[in-house]
């Protein structure tokens, strides 16, 4: 399977283009969702084609999502054990609310769990 199709491609470059050093950055809702790993969770939202470089919400199943870039080729290499295993994308996937939204609840989710741990 194809992890970017043609059509989710334009749409990452298209947000990039559109928000690349512009002051009011447009909050987007994730293009694509990639998984691997069993607890590793990739909302993408922006794709730069010069140097492979996606923005998103980058969760590695610690507890701890963050916003940030990761390279799409980097991704592509990874193959999870025991039975090397690459990255997936959820064909299912539709985005309800924005990138940031998306963070907050992470980040609130990780709060409650450890509240929980403390308890």
């Amino acid at each position: 399977m194809k992890i970017l199709t043609k059509a989710i491609e334009a749409k990452l470059i298209k947000n990039r283009n559109t928000n690349n050093g512009d002051a009011d950055e447009i909050d987007f809702k994730p293009v694509v969702k990639l998984f691997g790993g069993g607890a590793c969770t990739w909302l993408l939202t922006e794709l730069d084609p010069g140097s492979n470089m996606a923005y998103g919400l980058c969760d590695l199943g610690f507890g701890t999502p963050e916003l940030g870039y990761v390279s799409m080729d980097e991704l592509m290499s990874i193959k999870f054990p025991p039975f090397g295993l690459p990255i997936e994308r959820d064909l299912h996937f539709k985005a309800d609310k924005t990138l940031t939204e998306y963070a907050v609840a992470g980040m609130l989710k990780d709060i409650s769990m450890r509240h929980k741990e403390n308890v």
